[in-house]
């Protein structure tokens, strides 16, 4: 199986065409935000991960998101984790909405590092701006 794609959203809706396909509707997609309020900030991201599974593969799997940030010393730490199993029928497309309670003390990227069993990691960024003005 493969990630196909993942994107934070604000709103995501699934909806049938006729003959069967299905339409995904995905609204407010972002990478940056900024901490209108100051900080320390603490937001509940729901990460979209699209996946599909080829022709050829049995269908089970496990999904792992790292949400990390790369600490003082300049190494990756990692501040949450969910893993999540995958079923998905061979030939067949499904998602899995991931959903983390993330903390900024400061202005700066969270990153989710996603992937599934021991294939290719997916990265993407969340940063957090300081208020203007």
């Amino acid at each position: 199986m493969e990630i196909v794609s993942s994107l934070f959203v604000e709103d995501f809706d699934i909806r049938q065409e006729p003959g069967g396909s299905a339409r995904l509707d995905l609204g407010g997609v972002y990478f940056s935000t900024t901490a209108s309020d100051g900080f320390p900030l603490t937001l509940e991201p729901h990460l979209l991960v699209l996946v599909r599974c080829p022709l050829d593969h049995g269908g089970m799997g496990a999904l792992v998101v790292k949400f990390q940030r790369t600490g003082e010393d300049g190494d990756l730490e990692q501040i949450a984790q969910n893993r999540q199993p995958l079923q998905v029928d061979p030939g067949k497309f499904n998602y899995r909405l991931i959903k983390a309670k993330l903390t900024w003390e400061e202005p700066g990227t969270i990153e989710a590092h996603c992937q599934i069993d021991a294939g290719h990691v997916t990265v993407v960024p969340l940063t957090v701006n300081a208020p203007t003005g």
